[in-house]
């Protein structure tokens, strides 16, 4: 039997827009009351599920009236619980972040390390950048935003000025750490577009929304700048010039001849 969910764990954000708090070291989910249509952004973990149903009919829903899942990235943190809802739901995330989760590549997944969805799953649609979801009450960009991971996406809604940003940005600022198929490189591109948007609030993946969305990724650029260049002084220090001429050296010698 599941426990009722605390009132703290479904935060009405806007008018029809809830963040659903599964718990570390789930993400959260963001629930879009659309008219008529309803979206989920993220499914947190696999063993969290019967968390977020039992969230979910607390707004008067089941699963099944999830008609869209879009998925910020494919880290299994923010997947998870989609192997139980992909047969009544469609399915969305961006098309390097799809690619992963149909061939299961679990350098980038990670998700032995955390967690076992019950069944596998595809997504349905393949998210290209500036792809716009009409809700009716909300209108969704998506925004390809990688650094994190590759396939991260984040979803602007112009008229409202909201943002939900995954693992691209978290409140104050904060970066996410790069993960496999990551690039900081990316990142600072990814944080650079998202400072010319209109933006009142965004919502994360993890942690409190932030009300203060342009000081905190102006913040964030900043750090990501930095990191970028404390990475180049990384790089400077390891011998990579020595390890390339031994990879070029080595792959000369097992060529075949013609």
């Amino acid at each position: 039997m599941t426990d009722t969910p605390k009132k703290s764990d479904i935060v009405e954000l806007r008018p029809n827009i809830y963040q659903i708090r599964l718990g570390f070291p789930s993400s959260h989910c963001y629930l879009i009351k659309g008219k008529p249509k309803n979206v989920l952004i993220d499914t947190g973990m696999a063993f969290t599920y019967p968390k977020l149903v039992t969230c979910l009919a607390e707004l008067g829903l089941e699963p099944r009236d999830i008609h869209l899942i879009i998925l910020t990235h494919e880290h299994v943190d923010h997947i998870g619980a989609t192997a139980y809802m992909f047969r009544e739901s469609v399915v969305a995330a961006h098309p390097l972040a799809a690619n992963k989760i149909e061939l299961q590549d679990e350098f980038v997944l990670m998700r032995k390390y955390v967690d076992a969805p019950a069944e596998l799953f595809n997504a349905d649609i393949w998210l290209e950048g500036d792809t716009i979801i009409e809700l009716g009450n909300y209108r969704l960009r998506v925004l390809h935003t990688p650094g994190h991971c590759s396939g991260c996406i984040s979803l602007h809604e112009p008229d409202h000025g909201l943002l939900f940003t995954g693992d691209t940005v978290f409140a104050g600022g904060a970066l996410s750490g790069i993960f496999g198929s990551g690039s900081i490189s990316d990142y600072v591109h990814s944080l650079k577009r998202l400072n010319g948007l209109h933006i009142e609030e965004f919502y994360p993946g993890h942690g409190p929304i932030s009300k203060t969305p342009q000081e905190d990724i102006k913040k964030a650029v900043v750090d990501s700048c930095t990191l970028m260049e404390d990475c180049k002084v990384l790089f400077e220090a390891i011998d990579t010039k020595t390890s390339f001429i031994r990879y070029v050296t080595s792959s000369r010698k097992t060529k075949k001849p013609r």
